[in-house]
């Protein structure tokens, strides 16, 4: 009530009418106002798309470099920032490795779901592990040192803090891994989604006569913008399948780098096709008509789950804005006809 006097006041108009106590006028030009912001804010964000795989393209550019020469720094100011990584890296080692945490087989499984996420360097994975046992320790300790020390939630019972204590050392401790979770799953949708229509392409590359390697980076090329993280991993292929001395390695690190059944039937594939010189087009032509067949039933099951997922936000969202927009009007007619009649009563 004293905002809308306020607001009176300030534009020197007369009050509108009002809603739950609500001026109706100045609510709806607040969400007009919002509505342009939003508007605006998309059409500057469809007009500024940037293309996915320019840093990704640059990124294998630096792999091949790397396979090329043996070396990840050519030149001494990247040198010299490697250098500093590295000796970081050894530092985070050999303090892990005095306090008897470090395991070289928990190293190897944090480098592969790291390499799955779509984060290519192997270090990372000496802090994650860092981070699971730091972590705890500092955010645990900082809650502790909120509800003991300064007190600052004063009514909650010993029950509550020590509940809130203990719920901060386990979410420090489960921080980086649900990080790493959260990005390989959602690579792993995303290629998941794509590898249907990239058999299909590397089976007309087959046909078309191009070798796998070229097959591979054509396929990378075209679906560089619609699904960014599987031309990323095909384009690797290429790049390794030109490089390295086993071709069947190649085939290897690309199931080693997407957590994916059907990848992995993919590179199984490729494999018995590079050693016993079986038709590639007819097996891939297969496996993507299985893709697909997979895909569709996926679909089929996410809209069956629908009408049930969507009881909820029905019941609480939108059943009760429906009910305001059908019967406020009723009511305020109502409550001016009481009012008028309650007037002339007195009167």
């Amino acid at each position: 009530m004293n905002i809308n006097l306020l607001l009176s006041a300030f534009t020197g108009a007369q009050p509108g009418p009002k809603l739950l106590g609500i001026d109706v006028i100045w609510a709806a030009t607040i969400l007009s106002a919002v509505g342009v912001f939003a508007a605006v804010i998309a059409v500057y964000g469809a007009m500024t798309v940037r293309d996915p795989m320019t840093r990704r393209v640059k990124a294998l550019n630096e792999r091949r470099e790397q396979l090329k020469a043996g070396i990840t720094a050519s030149t001494t100011k990247r040198r010299a920032r490697l250098v500093r990584k590295n000796e970081t890296t050894d530092k985070l080692r050999s303090f892990l490795g005095r306090l008897q945490v470090l395991q070289e087989e928990q190293v190897k499984d944090v480098q592969q779901k790291l390499a799955q996420a779509g984060i290519r360097s192997k270090d990372m994975a000496v802090a994650v592990i860092f981070g699971r046992m730091v972590l705890p320790i500092a955010l645990g300790g900082l809650v502790a040192l909120l509800v003991y020390v300064v007190n600052y939630f004063p009514d909650w019972t010993p029950f509550k803090r020590s509940g809130a204590v203990m719920v901060a050392l386990l979410l420090g401790y489960k921080a980086p891994d649900l990080f790493v979770q959260n990005k390989r799953q959602k690579r792993t949708d995303a290629i998941r989604k794509g590898l249907p229509d990239a058999l299909d392409l590397l089976v007309i590359c087959a046909e078309a006569g191009l070798t796998v390697d070229a097959a591979f980076s054509r396929v990378a090329k075209e679906l560089g913008r619609a699904y960014p993280e599987l031309a990323e991993e095909f384009a690797l292929t290429s790049i390794e399948l030109g490089f390295l001395t086993e071709r069947r390695q190649a085939f290897e690190n690309l199931a080693y780098r997407v957590d994916l059944e059907a990848m992995k039937g993919v590179v199984t594939t490729m494999i018995q096709t590079e050693k016993y010189g079986t038709p590639l087009a007819s097996a891939l032509r297969v496996l993507s008509a299985e893709f697909r067949n997979e895909r569709m039933m996926r679909a089929e099951e996410k809209a069956a789950r629908l009408p049930a997922i969507m009881t909820v936000p029905l019941i609480l969202f939108i059943l009760p804005v429906l009910f305001i927009v059908i019967l406020g009007p009723a009511a305020c007619s109502l409550s001016d006809v009481m009012s008028s009649g309650v007037m002339g009563g007195g009167q």
